[in-house]
């Protein structure tokens, strides 16, 4: 296990940001991984990084933070953080985040706390996540097992064995026990490439979604929409991978033509609380109705954050029977559940899912149908029998995944 956790480190490295010789690399990370991320640090000073700078978080005392702390402090994000991570950005640092968080942390604390500190920290990273949203740097989301997270997965194992049966698991998803894995990635980068070229060729008007949840959408797509895979770059033209694992296409929908109603196959994490058994009725791109089993005022917290918060901003395609959906776990982490399952996302949109947008400014975009928004939270909907119908600009209907999986299959091709 030793050698895969090294794998798993210079994937992270060398192929989710690709590091470049004299660049800074930022790692946001747990202090329970600290372990794992001086791996990463030792690993980018090793192939050329000029500094590491970790930002190290905890959500325990985070935690402590909501349920403690002064009313006032919720409504205010210090300038000086803002200003390091912009710093940073701006000197052309490369970023990795190491997302392991425990799925149950903020369930006991003030939901209203909650709401008001995610969306002034939003407001105050604002042109971070927009700037990086458009590729302006590399950036990579990774997982390792934590103690919470993994009892969370293997409630029935103490806690030592779910450890280990959580790395086994996670090395196992990103190809880290294979004995290339670098090669592995590039073979499966290449088969999600071959999948957007063909739907990229389409140049479908737009998609219509059917199950026995409860689904039945339609979702317009923008005229000049493209469809995006794993393999990414940066505006300085460096290949990167944004996040491993990966099993995704995707692109975005038009802001105002998403019409009918959706139901969630998984549970949803949001701001250290569970969302669950939820559904959205859209009306011309908007969500006119809510409701959810698990998590209510969380989810409306969400929704309230802004006006583009009730759109989407995300289309994303995922086969039912992808490698991590075949775990046959619910992970709690959207980073693997996502990769799971076909899915949606409410909020902003990437630009770069829409040709010439670097060309463009916010309202222009809009008017082309982009969404944007302080948020940006993806959300499952993919079933085993889940049905996607692609119609192309005559009107023709293509069938692209029945049973929830891919009937085109231009991998083989």
């Amino acid at each position: 296990m030793d050698k895969q956790i090294e794998n798993y480190v210079e994937l992270a490295i060398r192929k989710g940001i690709n590091i470049q010789k004299g660049q800074i690399l930022i790692i946001n990370s747990p202090v329970e991984t600290y372990d794992f991320s001086r791996k990463l640090a030792e690993k980018a000073y090793e192939l050329g990084a000029s500094e590491v700078v970790i930002h190290w978080s905890d959500e325990v005392c985070t935690k402590y933070r909501y349920l403690y702390g002064k009313e006032e402090i919720f409504d205010i994000f210090p300038d000086w953080q803002r200003e390091s991570i912009e710093y940073y950005r701006k000197k052309g640092a490369a970023f990795i985040s190491v997302y392991s968080s425990d799925p149950d942390i903020l369930k006991d604390v003030d939901k209203e706390r909650v709401a008001r500190y995610q969306k002034v920290r939003s407001l105050a990273l604002k042109e971070h996540y927009n700037e990086m949203m458009g590729n302006s740097n590399q950036w990579c989301v990774i997982s390792v097992p934590t103690k919470a997270w993994a009892k969370k997965i293997f409630p029935e194992l103490e806690e030592e064995a779910a450890i280990l049966e959580m790395w086994k698991l996670i090395l196992k998803i990103v190809r880290a026990d294979k004995e290339n894995p670098i090669l592995e990635w590039e073979k499966h980068l290449n088969r999600l490439k071959r999948r957007i070229d063909y739907l990229n060729n389409k140049k479908f008007k737009k998609l219509i979604y059917k199950n026995s949840f409860g689904t039945n959408l339609e979702i317009g797509l923008p005229e000049g929409h493209r469809w995006i895979s794993g393999g990414e770059k940066s505006k300085a033209g460096i290949d990167f991978v944004a996040n491993i694992p990966t099993e995704e296409i995707f692109t975005m929908p038009h802001r105002e033509k998403v019409n009918g109603t959706v139901v969630s196959s998984k549970p949803f994490i949001y701001a250290g609380n569970i969302i669950d058994d939820f559904s959205f009725i859209f009306k011309d791109g908007k969500i006119v109705e809510y409701s959810a089993k698990i998590g209510k005022e969380i989810l409306g917290n969400l929704l309230d954050m802004d006006e583009g918060a009730r759109y989407l901003g995300e289309v994303a395609l995922v086969e039912y029977d992808s490698p991590i959906s075949k775990s046959e776990k619910i992970f709690y982490n959207t980073l693997f559940d996502e990769n799971a399952s076909c899915h949606l996302a409410l909020g902003s949109a990437y630009p770069i899912c829409i040709e010439n947008s670097n060309e463009q400014s916010e309202q222009e975009l809009k008017a082309r149908g982009v969404n944007n928004s302080l948020i940006h939270e993806d959300f499952m909907i993919g079933t085993s029998d889940m049905e996607i119908i692609g119609v192309d600009v005559d009107g023709k209907e293509i069938i692209l995944m029945k049973n929830g999986n891919f009937l085109f299959d231009p991998t083989l091709s």
